[in-house]
């Protein structure tokens, strides 16, 4: 029986470890400047980074920021491998029906992924493993496959079933994390705040970071 040809990457693809690829999952809550500003890092740190955006998001974005995200996925990756100045392959741009995406699968699960900015509404669905489409889909198979995944849930105040939901998340192994900026930097501008967030979140990755010094440096 003849041994299958092993594949290789082709010429110019770059081999990172698992380690270094990271889906981020943006969604329908104020606060996309996290999750962009997210992207930029992860890109300037040679990461791999799968994309997804929900349609809340393409309104959010369109609302609080100057961006221009077109809707077409392979319009949306050329439009960020531009916009972050990123090599071809450091970003994988998915729709939300994309169910051959390999964060779809197990067998493709994501190492690391953060949903950034979440939704109350997305952070429910994938409390009670809705998966209606590939964000949702992403983040159940990174919990059933005991992978790092962080939730960046901006809304508020919570009533009773979003604690829980939370509860819930945590004991299945998130990280919920709140986009709850501090101010003991003193910060100067609304980037300087986003960035407070985005440290965090590039710590709890871990990633080096040079965003924010650690607390007593």
């Amino acid at each position: 029986m003849t041994a299958p040809t092993p594949s290789f990457p082709s010429f110019g693809q770059q081999i990172i470890s698992s380690e270094q690829r990271v889906t981020v999952a943006l969604t329908g809550a104020s606060g996309v400047q996290y999750g962009i500003r997210l992207i930029d890092c992860l890109v300037a740190l040679g990461c791999e980074v799968s994309v997804m955006v929900s349609k809340a998001a393409q309104v959010v974005i369109a609302t609080e920021t100057q961006e221009t995200f077109p809707s077409a996925s392979d319009k949306l990756q050329a439009y960020l491998i531009d916009r972050f100045n990123a090599k071809p392959w450091q970003i994988k741009v998915y729709g939300r029906e994309n169910w051959m995406a390999p964060v779809a699968s197990g067998s493709g699960a994501p190492h690391k992924m953060v949903v950034c900015p979440c939704s109350t509404g997305t952070l429910s669905a994938i409390a009670t493993a809705a998966s209606n489409n590939l964000i949702e889909r992403a983040a159940d198979v990174a919990l059933k496959e005991r992978r790092q995944l962080i939730l960046v849930h901006r809304e508020a105040p919570y009533h009773e079933v979003h604690l829980q939901h939370m509860l819930t998340l945590t004991r299945m192994g998130a990280l919920v994390m709140p986009a709850s900026p501090g101010f003991y930097h003193n910060p100067k501008t609304i980037e300087d705040m986003v960035d407070f967030i985005v440290a965090r979140i590039l710590d709890q990755l871990g990633f080096e970071q040079n965003l924010m010094p650690k607390w007593g440096e």
